[in-house]
């Protein structure tokens, strides 16, 4: 009999149903010489300190560092989760051979072999690798099944980010609790949570939070004049001073506004890239203000559901063999109804009749590891909810837009002058809308209003000038302020923890620069909503404010291995090397031990008596 395990109960009836195991017993379902398990995520974890030594159980920095000379698993302590790993191990038992059918991931691999290993599997592994939930890819992949060994680095990389976590988590935890909590350990006592991606993400937040405090507002003066019912603005910037600004208004008045150039630039604009997880959710929240973990779970389900392929991804490609798959992509597409509106049928009508053009931007393999960018599946979808059909919209207009053609406008610059003061205005006229016609005006009012704002300005029509042109103007000199920096959204901090805090807004940078991000696509989520479980950050409208507790605790941490999102970034990149056999596993860890060693022994040498209050009581 050949086993399949799944990671959740609806994802195994998919496949049974593909299989023909339709026979239903407890915990597993039967037929056509197969039986399709299931588990719930993680049924095992890595041991707790305690089941490693006694002493560990207890808090005390005598203890520090615990570091176990072997690290072993166990099973999660849970009634539901032992009655069914007693299943699975009993149909293990019996096998001729497991088909691996866990999650297509780096955690998904990590699940499946920790149960195996608990159960002591003899047998063959089969895996089962696939990027949608359609019944066609289920068929494909069971009718290519790989062997269970070529995933191990996958598997060793994963397991090398679970001991990481435990090293850094549990020892940096403890010894913050004991050496600058508030309270001695006991069932009240104040926990300092560290984290390896956790606390260089709140470092982020609370470094913008401080230049945020500290910001002082200067007053600057903006030198304007309206002519022919175009704003014109000096080309001198800012005046820093009332009287300097009144001095060249002084200069201007009354006297006629001249055109001494313009120049018409054409240009194009190429298609936005086809999502990952991570843009995704940035788009998601700058145009729905939904959380990084809602647009996450929004897309989970959609994939389990066969609409869309599969989400926890950090690439914008396609391979080569996706191509043949688009027409009848495009076709689902035109079919596609919401409230008996076809939403698509028309953008996907101006593609057809003609090959779909292949351009490297879209496919190219080189750019693709295990999955391919978020894409529709050739399911149509139904019974949507409401954040459902915004984030499948966003995803299938992604989708279309990409094989549009570009967007051409011209770029229009007209310089004038009043004396010896001169003036510039820009404006920008769409020439052909190219891919910008899949967005209509309904779905572009959902961006936020400032980029409502200056996309208006950007891209308004000027009126005719020719050079030489003179006449009367309305000259303004308006007081306006610095203003500080913008607190980190959901959306932003996203790209800051892809891009280990750098800045970065050009596509092709930021995607050179995720190789060293910090923390996966499918965790970053989950690290955001901890840092808010932890009290250490709030939400303020869509603003991430770091909370009296959360810039004390970083403010206490002086080791920077522990803050910095650039070192952190370091480790991820090592780790994701793990994952394609570049790096080797034993030697991360052995590097992290020692660095946990240093950490421990810097912390216990501070003599200081600083203590942080406020913080949660959680365990």
């Amino acid at each position: 009999m050949k086993v399949c395990i799944a990671e959740k109960p609806s994802v195994a009836r998919d496949i049974a149903k593909i299989i023909g195991a339709t026979h239903s017993h407890d915990g597993y379902m039967e037929g056509n010489g197969y039986q399709v398990t299931w588990t719930f995520g993680h049924l095992c974890e890595l041991k707790e300190p305690n089941d490693y030594f006694v002493n560990w159980k207890s808090w005390s920095l005598a203890a520090l560092p615990m570091v176990p000379p072997r690290f072993g698993i166990k099973l999660i302590d849970d009634e539901g989760i032992k009655k069914q790993f007693a299943i699975i191990e009993r149909l293990y038992q019996g096998a001729e051979e497991i088909i691996n059918c866990g999650d297509a991931g780096q955690e998904g691999e990590l699940i499946q072999r920790w149960v195996m290993q608990k159960a002591k599997v003899k047998c063959p592994v089969k895996r089962l690798w696939i990027s949608s939930m359609t019944d066609e890819a289920i068929r494909e992949g069971f009718a290519n099944l790989k062997d269970q060994k070529d995933y191990e680095p996958l598997y060793l990389a994963g397991l090398s980010r679970a001991i990481g976590d435990w090293l850094l988590g549990m020892n940096a935890t403890r010894l913050y609790t004991l050496k600058y909590g508030n309270n001695q350990y006991g069932r009240n006592a104040q926990v300092l949570s560290i984290g390896r991606v956790q606390t260089p993400t709140l470092a982020l937040i609370v470094e913008r939070q401080k230049e945020i405090n500290n910001f002082k507002p200067e007053p600057y003066w903006v030198l304007a004049t309206i002519y022919r019912n175009t704003q014109f603005t000096a080309t001198k910037g800012k005046f820093t001073s009332k009287e300097e600004g009144e001095a060249a208004f002084a200069l201007i008045e009354g006297k006629p506004f001249e055109i001494t150039n313009v120049t018409k630039k054409k240009g194009t604009e190429q298609p936005k890239q086809l999502y990952d997880l991570t843009s995704l959710q940035v788009d998601c929240n700058r145009k729905f203000g939904f959380s990084a973990e809602m647009t996450l779970n929004t897309i989970q389900s959609l994939y389990e559901r066969k609409f869309t392929t599969y989400p926890r991804v950090d690439t914008q490609y396609l391979t080569d063999d996706v191509y043949a798959q688009c027409p009848q992509i495009m076709n689902t597409l035109f079919q596609t109804a919401f409230a008996a509106q076809k939403p698509y049928a028309d953008l996907v009508k101006v593609l057809g009749g003609k090959p779909l053009p292949k351009s490297k931007r879209v496919f190219d393999a080189a750019k693709v590891t295990d999955h391919h960018a978020i894409i529709p599946t050739n399911v149509i979808p139904q019974g949507l909810t409401d954040v459902e059909r915004k984030v499948y919209d966003l995803i299938a207009r992604r989708f279309i837009a990409v094989f549009y053609p570009d967007c051409k406008f011209s770029t229009t610059t007209v310089l004038g002058k009043v004396d010896e003061v001169e003036f510039k205005t820009t404006g920008k006229e769409i020439l052909d809308e190219g891919w910008r016609a899949v967005y209509n005006k309904a779905n572009e009012k959902e961006v936020e209003p400032e980029q409502n704002e200056k996309a208006a300005d950007e891209e308004r029509t000027l009126p005719t000038f020719v050079k030489g042109e003179q006449g009367e103007h309305t000259p303004t000199l308006t007081e306006k302020q610095t203003t500080p920096p913008k607190h980190y959204t959901e959306a932003s901090l996203l790209r800051a923890m892809e891009t280990a805090g750098k800045l970065v807004d050009n596509d092709e940078l930021r995607a050179a620069l995720k190789e060293n991000g910090i923390g996966r696509p499918s965790s970053r989520a989950g690290i955001i909503e901890t840092l808010f479980k932890r009290r250490y950050i709030s939400r303020q409208r869509k603003n991430l404010v770091a909370t009296e507790t959360g810039i004390a605790l970083i403010d206490t941490i002086h080791e920077r291995l522990l803050t910095s999102a650039e070192l952190t970034g370091i480790w991820e990149k090592k780790l994701r090397d793990i994952e394609h056999r570049k790096y080797d596993a034993a030697q991360f860890i052995a590097e992290l031990k020692e660095q946990i060693t240093k950490i421990v022994n810097d912390v216990l040498a501070d003599n200081s008596n600083r203590k942080i209050g406020n913080v949660t009581t959680e365990k």
